[in-house]
């Protein structure tokens, strides 16, 4: 039952304040109708014995407390979907921005979708093809994967989630969408991803939610909530395989700290809300596969660790929540090494279950297991020869530095629009190995 009440009690930034209505309920949908017949939605975020606190996902700019109708919807935020949403770009409450019209919706779905019953899982299977060598050979996507991006800033993640994006695919027949929440985005930036995938032929499989740095903080909140609906929908109303990529999730978590001060509520580790953790997790574990449904939905969050501290509480709490991590390395982006993947402090835990024989090659884990190893033994190395010098090394540890600075430029390095397919990948990787003496090889 709608509820409308007029007039407010205060407004604090992106929240307004009212008289605690009767018959009302947390997460209610809320819209306010400004004097000149403007209308902005909201929801009710807290409800207090007298006073009701609503945020505004649109500005509340030119909003007073007087002449303003605030109507209770009686349910929560609600958006239109439609397979027409493929090939669209949407602002960060769903609105069409791309002046192609309205889709004309086939459902109505609450936004506030709760993650996957655990008994209801599929075990994840199967991979994602990135054309991204290390990404496919060292830390497989398994579909119903969640598997972050650490990033940090001005590093060129912008460049590595348009390439996932343009290049991803299954290996099979099924039908495969991409979903993209961008957040707290400059407008270059989100022109920058728009113009590729027009350009590049993929804004067809792709729908784009974007929130720019300029729109209300508060709306950042909304989109990645947004985005995993309509992915839902794709994925178990539909039966596709669908890849959602989040970024930043920096600028969201940013944005609920703003929000948690506004309320008044007392601060955790480095000022965020102590329900963080929670937060996070409710938007991550959106992820996977149910079964006896032939869709999956994978998720890229994408976050900029502040300062490179990957302890720091937004990587932190991701890396506790996700099955694994893709980490960034600020030294081989000085090297100019693109895409700069640190494949030390990487990993998938899924990867295991979904390669292999009957995925990609019977000797695809014993492959990624030699890289792991040699690499690591190539970076002990240049620890020895800046001590004692190159010249001094044996032939075996030369034979380390020699692997070590090929595969960084031949096998890490890729070109912007070089594709390989993961056995191309496997393959590159078998080739560099040939590098190191046989008996050195011994996870082969």
């Amino acid at each position: 039952m709608k509820v409308q009440y007029i007039g407010l009690e205060e407004i604090n930034g992106p929240l307004v304040f009212i008289k605690t209505p009767k018959n009302i309920v947390f997460e209610e949908q809320v819209v306010i109708e400004l004097k000149n017949g403007e209308k902005r939605i909201g929801d009710v975020i807290r409800l207090d014995k007298d006073i009701t606190t609503i945020q505004v996902y649109e500005s509340t700019t030119g909003m007073n407390s007087k002449d303003i109708k605030t109507e209770f919807m009686g349910t929560p935020l609600m958006i239109d979907l439609s397979k027409q949403m493929l090939g669209r770009v949407f602002n960060g409450t769903s609105k069409p921005i791309d002046e192609l019209g309205e889709i004309k919706p086939d459902v109505r779905r609450d936004i506030n979708s709760k993650p996957i019953n655990p008994i209801a899982r599929e075990y994840p299977k199967n991979y994602i093809q990135t054309g991204i060598s290390s990404i496919d050979v060292l830390m497989t996507l398994i579909r119903g994967q969640k598997l972050p991006i650490f990033s940090g800033s001005g590093m060129n993640h912008n460049e590595l989630t348009e390439k996932i994006i343009r290049q991803a695919n299954i290996n099979d027949s099924g039908d495969f969408a991409v979903v993209f929440g961008l957040m707290g985005a400059e407008y270059e930036t989100a022109e920058y991803f728009k113009k590729s995938f027009e350009e590049n032929g993929v804004l067809s499989k792709v729908v784009m939610f974007q929130n720019l740095s300029s729109d209300s903080a508060i709306e950042r909140i909304l989109t990645p909530k947004i985005a995993l609906t309509c992915a839902e929908y794709l994925a178990f109303d539909l039966g596709m395989q669908v890849l959602v990529v989040l970024t930043d999730m920096t600028a969201y978590a940013e944005s609920l700290r703003e929000i948690s001060t506004l309320k008044g509520e007392i601060p955790s580790r480095k000022g965020y809300p102590g329900y963080l953790y929670s937060d996070l997790a409710s938007i991550y574990e959106r992820a996977g596969q149910i079964k006896g449904r032939k869709g999956t939905i994978t998720q890229i969050p994408i976050l900029t660790m502040p300062n490179d501290d990957i302890s720091h509480p937004i990587p932190d709490i991701t890396g506790y929540i996700t099955e694994g991590q893709i980490v960034l390395s600020r030294e081989l982006y000085q090297k100019g090494i693109s895409p700069p993947i640190n494949i030390l402090d990487s990993l998938s835990r899924l990867m295991k279950d979904g390669v292999g024989e009957g995925f990609t090659r019977d000797n695809h884990i014993k492959i990624a297991d030699q890289i792991f190893t040699s690499y690591s033994k190539v970076q002990e190395v240049r620890a020895l020869a800046k001590v004692l010098g190159e010249s001094d090394l044996s032939f075996v540890d030369k034979k380390y530095l020699e692997f070590g600075k090929a595969f960084e430029e031949k096998f890490i390095n890729q070109d912007l629009y070089e594709t390989r397919t993961i056995y191309a990948s496997l393959d590159l990787a078998l080739e560099l190995l040939k590098i190191l003496p046989e008996e050195e090889l011994n996870k082969l």
